[in-house]
Formats: structure tokens, sequence, C-alpha cells
């Protein structure tokens, strides 16, 4: 019996020893929180190791959120986010900034923000000191055309801040970029001509604004400045010069068309005359043979045909021109 109360001593010592070697990482994290007003209880600390959660990511969370205000995030909160893959010291940090601008919003509805893989705090930051957008994004100009076929280069510069009930499931900046485009061409190309919107660069903006472009995205935008504006190429003299030449070339074709079915037309009518002449001799030998054709009347035949000739052939050495006198002496 004297020798088990040695040996249950040894056991209870070594117990202990093992036990504050593993509980002496967690003291100061829980020695931490309960200085800074939330206290922590040291098993939570314990099992937040064994749970694969690192305590002083959770530990320094609840505290900083406890002391900016936001008492009603839990330490149940902020694991469970952890584990569902969310950035907690992020989200913390965002809904601190969120509580100082006065923005409304709840720790489910930043953390589902956290998760969709939307930056909570920089979307804070901009609903404070909103950003400036470059229209279009690559420095290059945007293309319009007004009524009267001047064409307009077009640059602005878009003003937002961040929806944040809009964050989850709002369009991004690129659609932003393409509406604020797509608005200023329809813009400029209802203007009669490009001097109207040289004179009033204002009037495009308004135009643009008027149509609601930031509706399902997470932006809203407060304005729409001109930061350029240059007069291109006059499109409208282009595209009838290039429509000219088309109907020309239409037209020509439809000319070529009426040539050759001329031109076939007028084989024809030869060919026809050919075997109408071939049957001649035929209906002539025919006559005489039948005596609807006498020999007098046949040799008058002959010698019309023949004048005919001869004024056919005089007609036309007089159509042709003369050679000169050295090319008859050659």
């Amino acid at each position: 019996m004297t020798f088990a109360i040695p040996v249950v001593l040894v056991l209870l010592a070594a117990i202990a020893g093992l036990f504050a070697i593993v509980t002496a990482r967690y003291i100061s994290l829980w020695f931490q929180a309960v200085v800074s007003g939330t206290p922590i209880s040291l098993f939570n600390i314990i099992g937040m190791s064994l749970r694969k959660i690192p305590p002083r990511l959770i530990v320094t969370a609840r505290i900083n959120a406890f002391k900016a205000g936001l008492k009603t995030i839990s330490v149940n909160d902020l694991e469970t986010h952890f584990l569902a893959g969310g950035h907690v010291h992020d989200v913390v940090r965002a809904m601190i900034a969120a509580d100082k601008a006065n923005i409304p919003i709840d720790w489910r509805q930043a953390t589902a923000i956290d998760l969709a893989g939307r930056d909570l705090f920089e979307a804070v930051k901009t609903s404070v000191n909103p950003k400036v957008i470059d229209c279009p994004a690559n420095g290059t100009f945007i293309l319009a055309v007004a009524r009267n076929g001047i064409e307009l280069k077009v640059r602005a510069r878009v003003t937002v801040r961040t929806n944040i009930k809009q964050l989850v499931g709002g369009a991004t900046e690129e659609t932003v970029i393409a509406r604020v485009g797509e608005g200023i061409v329809n813009a400029i190309g209802s203007s009669e001509n490009h001097q109207a919107v040289l004179a009033s660069p204002q009037r495009i903006s308004k135009l643009v604004l008027e149509k609601g472009l930031d509706a399902q995205t997470a932006f809203e935008i407060l304005s729409i400045d001109i930061a350029d504006l240059l007069i291109g190429e006059n499109v409208g003299a282009r595209l009838r010069a290039d429509q000219a030449e088309s109907d020309m070339r239409v037209a020509r074709a439809m000319a070529e068309e009426r040539r050759a079915m001329a031109v076939a037309l007028e084989q024809e009518n030869v060919a026809k005359v050919r075997d109408a002449e071939a049957q001649i001799p035929q209906a002539m030998a025919q006559a005489l043979m039948k005596g609807h054709l006498g020999v007098l009347d046949y040799q008058r035949y002959q010698n019309i045909k023949a004048d005919t000739a001869m004024r056919e052939a005089i007609a036309q050495s007089e159509e042709t021109p003369e050679e000169p006198l050295h090319a008859k002496r050659s």
C-alpha cells in the first residue's frame, strides 16, 4: 500500500506536467482574451487547435470585433466562417470599417460576400471613397457616329461607389464599362449632327445617366464625365461613296446583261434571215415550175439584186476614209 501511493503521485505529476506543457502555449491567448474583456474558455481554445482552427486568429478577430463594438459576433461564428473557407480577419476588418462609416451590413451578409469571392474590405472602401473607372479601360476611344455621318471619338470617366446589397450576384466593373459605352453610342447616334454634341458634351452624360445603367450591378454610378471628345472621319460620305460605287457596278452588270441579250437576239435574227434566204432559190424554182413566175420576172429580179449589191458596195466605199497619198504611193 505504501508503494502504490508514490506511483500514483508520480503518475499524477506526469499528467499534470503533460497538461501544463500542452496548455502553456494557449495560456497567453486565454489571458489576452480575459484582460480584453472577452473571456474565452481555455478548453475552447484548445479545442480550436484540435479542430484544425488557428486559435490566435479566432481570438484576435474576436477581441478586435468586441472592442470595435461588434459584440454580436461570437467565437462560434468566427470558427464556422473559417471552416467554410472564409477570410475571418478580412471580414472582421471590413465590418469594423463599415460600422464606422455607418454602412449597414450584418455578419451573414458579410460572410456571404466573402465566400462569393468578393473583396469585402475593398468594397467598403469604395463605398466610402468612390472610385473612378476609365471608359474604355484600355485607353482607346469609343467610336460613335452622329446622324450627319461624322464620327466622334469619346473617352469618359465614370465615378462609382460599391452597392453592398448588390455585391453578391451583381454585375462587375466590366459590365458597367460596356453599358456606359453603349449609352454614349446611343446618345451620339440620336444627335442631329456632331456640332450639337461638341457644343454640349454634358448632354451625353445626362442621357446616359437617365438610362439607369447601374441596375443589377455591384456599383452605383454617381457621375459620367466626358474626358476627351475628338472628331473622326466622315463615315457618312465614305458610306455614300461606297454605295454609289456599288450601284455603278450593279448598273454595269445589268447593262452588260442587256447587251449580251441583244447580241444573242441579233445572232438569232441573222440565223433566221439566212435560213429564209436559203429558201429563196427553192421557192423561185417552184414558182417557175408552176408558172407563177416568168422568165422576164426572174430576169428583172436578178437586175434588181445586182443593182442593190452595187449600191451597197458604193455606200461601203463612201464610209471608208481615203488613204493618205504617201500610203497610195507606197
